[in-house]
């Protein structure tokens, strides 16, 4: 949507990555958000973006990682899609499999 988040944090534990991106909602969508009508209806629209445009980033995990997202049907991906009304966004993911701790080094 052209908006960049303030700040991301990724954390992966075992199979499971979560990617939190704060500050990513415009004033429009939280002023939506405030209303449980409001929110329900922006929570769909960020889930059907992110089926529709996540392959870039599962690439880009699989490319990092090494690993796949579980598969649940067809063009279906083991993920989820949260929206807060504050501005954040979160997507989390299951992997198959997972990365072994030391795998991961400080750069």
């Amino acid at each position: 949507m052209g908006r960049k988040p303030t700040s991301v944090t990724v954390v992966l534990g075992g199979d499971t990555l979560v990617i939190t991106m704060h500050g990513l909602l415009s004033a429009a969508e939280k002023a939506l958000a405030a209303s449980p009508a409001g929110a329900a209806q922006l929570q769909e629209f960020h889930h059907q973006l992110f089926k529709l445009s996540s392959d870039p980033l599962r690439k880009e995990i699989k490319r990092i990682t090494g690993l796949e997202i579980c598969e649940v049907a067809k063009d279906k991906a083991t993920a989820a899609v949260q929206v807060f009304s504050g501005g954040t966004v979160v997507q989390v993911f299951l992997l198959v499999g997972s990365l072994p701790a030391d795998s991961w080094e400080e750069k």
